[in-house]
């Protein structure tokens, strides 16, 4: 990342912590009871070792705390169980495929912790059960659905990790750099460092530029208190007026959590120097975080007034490595404002126009992922879809399945399953090889957890019907 975010991090929840120093002894004492005795052995006259030695002061002993992750009871045996015993559950959850709910996970099996080991292993099986395909395949469905979702968690977890807390009075600010690393179409953004006794954080100053249109201040405020997203701005609060010595601007301005490093604008004329397949997956993947971005606007009764490519933003995801897609943020909070009414509810006529421009007259026919981004920006202007449902049809482009499964009799279910089972197959063999997953390996299990027949369905309608 070129403008990294470091922070003195606090030990984990697996990081044991103790209350006390660990237990040591005195080191002459354990030697004297583990050597044989030696009183056979001839000594000189005189000889040092002929003298009885005192022996060296004992050192102060302390308690050593026992931590949690300690076995404080020995597994039980996988041996059968004693008659009139009910049968020990392993892994008891039920699948849920409907989207609705996630799965229930037994006292034993939290659902970021699935136990993979011997014996904890079985799926809930009883004998007879091994011998029933269905129940088989029921019970490794669920598996692998908890699985899944375990993964989506802890990615999702390492991406928005290390976001900085909001300002107070006791924060020191510096200003890293006199000239903005990022100028967007309306704002200028300089790096900062806030620091907080040992702590610190690299930050981005977000000043307006002069003579820019009066932003609408509701937008401002719903920005504010709007809780984390992964693809919306994040604020930090107010540089303080004087609070540095001398600084570009004059007056407050706003912090952001992320620091930025190019427009969409200025990416677009990069990613088309790129061969067609790579420009049209790159375009493809900008605009499904752009619709996550705006589905959340959607959620929340707010419109956008005016959708510029030079106001959204791109930054570097953290702890991914590169080259891979970048992180959108969506930064233009001033032209939000609530939707009036008899407005549409959607962003689907913007959304089609700027997939247009992001595709250039030349790209349409060149690959097939192409030719689907254009048929989606026809649909995006004929039938005006909500945020959520261009989410949906682009996913749907960009992992599958394709126009062939689109019917009536298709048989959806099985492709989602057997699509789950080949990405949970990719993670393992990332994991192997030592690679770490990626934002395109979140954003496509983040698909497959929420997807169901029916929005399968649905998508490949909106697309190809």
């Amino acid at each position: 990342m070129s403008s990294p975010e470091l922070s003195a991090e606090a030990p984990g929840p697996d990081v044991p912590r103790w209350d006390s120093q660990p237990t040591y002894s005195n080191l002459g004492e354990v030697r004297a009871h583990l050597l044989p005795s030696k009183a056979s052995r001839c000594r000189a006259p005189g000889s040092l070792s002929a003298e009885p030695q005192p022996s060296p002061p004992p050192l102060p002993k302390r308690n050593l705390a026992r931590t949690s992750s300690l076995p404080l009871q020995r597994a039980s045996s996988p041996g059968p169980s004693p008659a009139g015993t009910p049968r020990r559950h392993f892994l008891s959850f039920s699948i849920d495929e409907s989207g609705a709910g996630t799965p229930k996970a037994g006292p034993g099996c939290p659902p970021a912790e699935l136990p993979f080991r011997w014996p904890e292993a079985h799926l809930d099986l009883s004998l007879p059960d091994l011998s029933r395909l269905e129940a088989v395949d029921a019970a490794l469905r669920a598996r692998q659905l908890e699985g899944l979702r375990t993964m989506h968690a802890r990615l999702q977890a390492r991406l928005l990790g290390g976001r900085p807390g909001p300002c107070h009075p006791g924060h020191g600010f510096r200003l890293l750099d006199n000239s903005p690393c990022v100028e967007s179409g309306d704002t200028l953004y300089y790096r900062m460092v806030r620091v907080a006794e040992e702590t610190w954080h690299v930050l981005a100053a977000k000043v307006p530029k002069p003579g820019t249109k009066e932003p609408h201040l509701w937008g401002l405020e719903l920005q504010a208190s709007l809780p984390p997203h992964f693809n919306l701005q994040g604020l930090c609060g107010l540089v303080p007026e004087g609070a540095l010595p001398a600084t570009p601007w004059r007056g407050p301005v706003m912090l952001a959590a992320e620091v930025p490093e190019r427009s969409v604008a200025q990416w677009l004329a990069e990613v088309r120097a790129q061969p067609p397949s790579e420009c049209a997956r790159a375009v493809a993947l900008m605009l499904l975080q752009l619709s996550a971005a705006l589905e959340r606007l959607e959620h929340v009764g707010a419109v956008l007034t005016e959708l510029r490519l030079e106001n959204l933003l791109l930054a570097e995801p953290r702890g991914c490595a590169a080259p891979g897609p970048p992180r959108l943020l969506f930064a233009d909070f001033g032209r939000v404002c609530p939707r009036p009414a008899g407005h549409p509810s959607t962003h689907a006529a913007q959304l089609g126009l700027l997939l247009r421009e992001l595709l250039g007259p030349s790209l349409p026919m060149a690959t097939p992922l192409a030719r689907g981004l254009e048929r989606l920006a026809a649909q995006l202007l004929r039938w005006r879809p909500s945020a959520a449902q261009t989410r949906g049809a682009l996913q749907t482009l960009l992992w599958g399945p394709g126009p062939e499964l689109n019917g009536q009799a298709a048989p959806l279910g099985s492709w989602l399953r057997v699509r789950r089972a080949l990405l949970v197959l990719h993670l393992a063999e990332q994991a192997t090889g030592g690679e770490a997953p990626g934002l395109e390996d979140w954003l496509c299990c983040e698909y497959l957890i929420e997807a169901t027949e029916a929005s399968l369905g649905r998508a490949l309608a909106l697309l190809w019907d």
